[in-house]
């Protein structure tokens, strides 16, 4: 709205008040909303240790901070997401195929790359309720997208072997997952990257503090 000068304003009032009166443009108030992290996409994989076998992953993962409540953390961390992974392994020597989902329950951006991590609820081999890792690369124009999983190249703990003397395989921590090593031979991902919000200032889930005890004269 264009301003009117003081020495102009008795002769504009009319036109000051109408002026005033109008609506302010929709542009102007509307708010938009804030950015959310997020990895979306479906792709094939290539693995090296089985180049000739077809794996496929569906990603769909939101972040929702501060929304998981856990013992001694009640407000949650600020990695909490929701979302599905769903992946598929067709044995190329068997003609196996094999299928599982899992429900994801952390994720943490950077740049073009994420990390989480999700529970299995349906498996055709691996065990219900345990946590995987992935990781996602999207790749620049010219190279390929990329995608890491937990059970793939690492994750297993040397310092405390079996009875047999093999190492072990540790719990996969929320949001732990190794690099995006696996190259997308069809299909690919995007990653929406924003920062990690700070913790709320005000908490409901927070127990009020004890009162002191009186002193003792």
């Amino acid at each position: 709205m264009r301003r009117i000068s003081l020495t102009a304003l008795g002769a504009a009032l009319l036109t000051t008040a109408c002026v005033a009166a109008a609506p302010a443009p929709a542009a102007d108030t509307a708010k938009k909303p804030p950015r959310t992290a997020s990895v979306h996409g479906s792709a094939r994989v290539h693995y090296v240790f089985s180049p000739q076998d077809d794996i496929r992953f569906t990603v769909d993962a939101v972040a929702a901070p501060y929304s998981r409540p856990l013992p001694g953390l009640p407000g949650g961390l600020p990695t909490d997401a929701r979302g599905t992974v769903r992946f598929t392994h067709h044995v190329d020597s068997t003609g196996e195929t094999v299928s599982a989902e899992a429900r994801v329950d952390c994720l943490v951006t950077g740049g073009r790359t994420a990390t989480f991590t999700a529970v299995v609820t349906r498996s055709d081999t691996g065990p219900v309720g345990e946590r995987l890792g992935f990781s996602v690369y999207e790749g620049r124009a010219g190279e390929p997208d990329r995608l890491g999983f937990s059970w793939g190249v690492a994750n297993v703990d040397p310092d405390t072997p079996d009875e047999k003397g093999n190492p072990t395989q540790p719990t996969v921590g929320t949001c732990m997952a190794p690099a995006p090593f696996a190259p997308a031979v069809h299909g690919g991902f995007t990653v929406r990257h924003t920062e990690l919000p700070p913790e709320p200032k005000t908490r409901a889930s927070r127990a009020p503090r004890a009162p002191r005890a009186p002193r003792s004269n």
